[in-house]
């Protein structure tokens, strides 16, 4: 037991710095072939932000471990919204513009329902793997469309100057320590599930879904310290997008994953709630004159005990 903490503690570090290095890597490289910095952000940043979940999903499946990945995915959203952007909230107020409000936010709540209807059999199959993928594709498409025209919000990211030969080895050396990292985290979690006696959905849900969400936690907390807390409310929509259509789906691919129902029930109903919670705040806050909406602590303090409550839920039914 003791060897599987210590497995998991270095597992998620590593995950995190290799992280980090391998968006640095590929970043630096699409800089030097000539992609537009913006573009970059929208697309190798935001997909590379996710790293974490998106390798711990494919090495999950794998090692015949779906249910562990579907649970990191759904765990990562609840975490995405009621951990960080609850704490980012405690600490200084949000403001939402019009894209997030009217298009970015509505799309995710399609996205969790779609998901609910492919999974209401209690299934997650090739067939269902499918549409998801399709629906990153079209996702994709429309960040990269929109961006095409972007807002003067729009914030052109920093990309690292460094040579071809670096950003190579960054982009290898960080790919490697992902696969690595992330293998011996899913046997390490899958060791302590075992012990425990309980299921692989639930480790997804906890030990792992918080583990890879720390990386968002810690660049909203940065973001909100420094006054620039409306970044969390962009990195949390991109993020969970990406765990609904990436995350989720990569198991369907390799084999037919049996869910839990409370996978349904519990898990996927608490991503939609809290999503839709987000959703109604921000519109019902939505100043036409401004054009924006500001979201405060009082929300925070909502969606952080939402977190807590959901958490002493699992705890409750597995103690």
């Amino acid at each position: 037991m003791l060897i599987d903490l210590i497995i998991i503690a270095a597992s998620f570090a590593i995950l995190v710095w290799s992280a980090d290095r391998f968006i640095d890597g590929a970043a630096a490289i699409a800089k030097s072939m000539g992609m537009p910095p913006l573009l970059i952000g929208m697309t190798i940043v935001s997909v590379g932000t996710s790293a974490p979940e998106i390798i711990v999903s494919l090495m999950s499946a794998l090692s015949g471990a779906g249910s562990l990945a579907v649970g990191n995915a759904l765990g990562s959203n609840i975490a995405n919204v009621g951990l960080v952007l609850g704490v980012t909230l405690l600490i200084s107020p949000i403001v939402v513009g019009r894209v997030t409000a009217f298009s970015d936010l509505p799309l995710l709540l399609a996205t969790i329902l779609v998901c609910a209807v492919l999974l209401a059999d209690g299934v997650l199959s090739l067939v269902d793997a499918l549409i998801l993928l399709a629906g990153l594709v079209f996702f994709l498409w429309r960040m990269v469309k929109h961006k095409q025209h972007p807002d003067q919000a729009d914030e052109v990211p920093a990309i690292p100057v460094m040579s071809p030969a670096r950003a190579w080895l960054l982009f290898t050396a960080g790919l490697l320590l992902l696969v690595a990292s992330s293998r011996a985290l899913v046997f390490g979690a899958v060791n302590i599930a075992t012990s425990f006696g309980v299921s692989e959905l639930v480790i997804g849900l906890t030990i792992v879904a918080l583990g890879t969400s720390l990386p968002e936690l810690a660049a909203a907390l940065l973001s909100a310290i420094r006054g620039h807390a409306d970044i969390a409310i962009g990195a949390v929509v991109g993020s969970n997008m990406f765990n609904l259509l990436v995350v989720l789906s990569l198991p369907g691919l390799f084999d037919r994953i049996t869910l839990e129902p409370a996978a349904l029930t519990r898990d996927l109903g608490t991503v939609l709630i809290t999503t839709f919670l987000l959703a109604a705040a921000t519109w019902l806050a939505w100043n036409k004159q401004t054009g924006v909406a500001q979201l405060g602590r009082r929300l925070g303090a909502v969606f952080f005990a939402s977190y807590v409550l959901y958490y002493g839920v699992l705890f409750y039914e597995f103690a």
